[in-house]
């Protein structure tokens, strides 16, 4: 379970608010398509809309109906997601698709409001060792759920 912080906007380390781009996944060295869901949970809280679209695979947006849970603001067209991005994401319970997904919920969850569970976190765990710790490390309110 991740628990977000105040509904604040996110800014950049000048302090200006993070405004929406577009991002095109390509082969190296064009934006890699495994940072592509990562890449749109942060787009969901920045400032106007931000067009991400998927050259790579096919249906790499498992992510965008739980991010959508939580409040995000996603059109997907063919291969294009249009995110606009929103003042709040709330906490809501989600389910990773996979390993991209599942670390782009966690992102999404730091930056939302209240508690967030993300349920099949063992596609968390094929690439992202003992990541809790490491999120509590920098301040994460986070903890894993036996159930």
């Amino acid at each position: 379970m991740l628990s977000g912080g105040a509904p604040e906007p996110i800014r950049s380390g000048n302090g200006l608010r993070l405004r929406g781009v577009d991002v095109m996944t390509e082969p190296y060295p064009g934006f890699p398509t495994d940072l592509q869901a990562q890449m749109m949970a942060l787009m969901t809280r920045s400032a106007g809309a931000s067009m991400i679209t998927e050259t790579v695979f096919e249906s790499r947006f498992m992510h965008v109906p739980e991010l959508s849970r939580m409040g995000a603001n996603v059109t997907i067209h063919h291969e294009s997601a249009l995110v606009r991005g929103v003042p709040k994401l709330r906490g809501a319970e989600v389910m990773a698709t996979d390993l991209r997904a599942s670390v782009s919920l966690a992102i999404a969850a730091l930056a939302a409001e209240g508690d967030t569970v993300v349920n099949r976190v063992y596609h968390l765990d094929r690439g992202y060792e003992r990541l809790e710790e490491k999120l509590a490390a920098c301040g994460a309110d986070i903890e894993r759920l036996k159930r």
